[in-house]
């Protein structure tokens, strides 16, 4: 099931963007930050925990997720980069990881594993020097 975060969750923020954009880029603030709480969400609590065992450098040491938008000119399709970004760290923490089932080595791997081992065992022993 695909949880979808509502905007009334997200916290907005209009700040200048970075880098060159022309006689504008000074005067109007047109970057967007996003700032959503993990912990207050109406998240389930499991996908809560998996959002903040993300190594991620956005989430904030208070479980907060910031997320910076400034690849387009207008506010709006900044505002839209910055929650689908949201949106797919959520579907990312929605898949539940599959548990490892701890497997024995096959015979036929051990045994090539001891003679690879014997192998590079001999190639050692010939550098040695040699006695006369």
């Amino acid at each position: 099931m695909r949880y979808v975060v509502p905007e009334s969750e997200v916290e907005w923020s209009a700040i200048r963007a970075q880098g060159p954009g022309g006689q504008n880029v000074k005067k109007v603030s047109n970057a967007v930050h996003l700032r959503f709480d993990v912990l207050r969400s109406a998240l389930p609590q499991a996908i809560k925990q998996r959002l903040l065992g993300l190594a991620d450098q956005r989430l904030s040491t208070a479980g907060v997720i910031v997320i910076k938008a400034q690849s387009a000119r207008s506010l709006e399709k900044n505002k839209a980069d910055a929650l689908a970004r949201l949106q797919a760290l959520v579907d990312e923490a929605s898949v539940v990881p599959k548990v490892r089932k701890p497997t024995k080595a096959t015979w036929g791997s051990r045994q090539r594993r001891l003679e690879a081992k014997g192998a590079r065992s001999r190639v050692k022993a010939a550098r040695s020097k040699v006695i006369d």
